[in-house]
């Protein structure tokens, strides 16, 4: 069983073979990105780098991506001049079919960075669509359906070009700080449920899979995502969400994509206490049938993850695998 289907039986909870791998630090990854010429954060190594967006993206001296403090749209009267990304822009493209070459056997997936929530606050800033959310509905409802149609724009074309080829989208939208959704859950299924929801009917008719990631604790709206035809949920902060809490609810009911907490246990716990979390997260979020990925976490380094600590958690991730004959 080749690394492709052991990820998609894993989703499908048609019961894989061992369990999938997306560990790119130490070389073991059943999944292969294939990605269209966003720029995303931008060169680390730049202290100011711009997206194509128009989001200035800064840096310290700490090693990580950055955070954007440039916000095109902070004024609304910005708009009127505003260059959106043209999603029909042959040069997004340019380039992806020489990144399925070494693809052989693996899963392959595409994706947005930023996809809806995210690129909202990159544009106006984080207060300030919060704050559009109660006071300028109607300017912040077209903000956000215009990233929508952008967002559906890219699926298609990337599902046009490269037909049958990709198994799944993976986005990234932090939803969470430590103890509670950003906004009230009532509010989020208002106005954000609906505009998922035609998102991932375009990643449906592509034939792809739904990967989303979120920090922070995102219980209040997982039902949510799940009715609305998310497949895989990568969650970097078990601890935070309550791994037991999470795996009574939904185990089962979509796949996991996760780890040891990249917060609670990695950066400060040793090697039994890593191995005790790996067999936890199995316990409760894997099932007989699949329901569980082990992902990697790429800014190790930079929150105090040494190298060492993942190696511990691969091997013991290894040593527990439910589904290893």
């Amino acid at each position: 069983m080749n690394g492709r289907e052991v990820v998609s039986r894993a989703i499908e909870f048609r019961r894989p073979a061992r369990l999938p791998l997306e560990f790119h630090s130490l070389g073991e990854c059943d999944v292969h990105g294939v990605g269209w010429n966003q720029t995303g954060t931008g060169d680390h190594a730049q202290r100011r780098t711009i997206d194509e967006w128009g989001c200035g993206w800064e840096r310290t001296e700490v090693q990580n991506m950055g955070q954007v403090t440039g916000h095109p749209l902070s004024e609304w009267n910005r708009l009127a001049s505003y260059r959106w990304p043209d999603p029909d822009d042959p040069a997004f493209y340019r380039g992806m079919e020489q990144q399925f070459e070494r693809s052989e056997g693996k899963y392959i997936h595409t994706g947005i960075f930023m996809l809806l929530f995210e690129r909202m606050h990159s544009l106006r800033g984080f207060t300030a669509t919060l704050t559009d959310l109660y006071m300028e509905r109607e300017r912040i409802e077209k903000l956000a359906d215009r990233i929508v149609e952008i967002d559906i724009r890219i699926i298609e074309n990337i599902a046009s070009r490269f037909p049958g080829r990709i198994q799944g989208f993976g986005f990234s939208d932090d939803w969470g700080t430590e103890s509670a959704l950003f906004i009230s859950p009532s509010l989020w299924r208002e106005f954000f449920k609906g505009r998922y929801a035609a998102i991932f009917r375009a990643c449906r008719e592509a034939g792809w899979h739904v990967w989303m990631h979120s920090c922070g604790k995102v219980n209040a709206i997982i039902e949510d995502l799940i009715e609305i035809g998310v497949d895989v949920l990568n969650l970097q902060q078990p601890v935070a969400l309550g791994i037991e809490e999470i795996g009574s609810r939904f185990a089962g009911r979509v796949c996991f994509s996760s780890l040891c907490d990249i917060q609670k246990t990695l950066p400060f716990k040793g090697r039994e206490a890593i191995r005790e979390e790996a067999a936890l997260l199995l316990r409760s979020w894997a099932t007989e049938d699949g329901g569980f990925i082990l992902s990697d976490y790429g800014d190790g380094e930079a929150i105090g993850v040494p190298i060492e600590k993942k190696r511990w958690m691969l091997e013991a991730f290894k040593e527990l695998d439910p589904w290893s004959s």
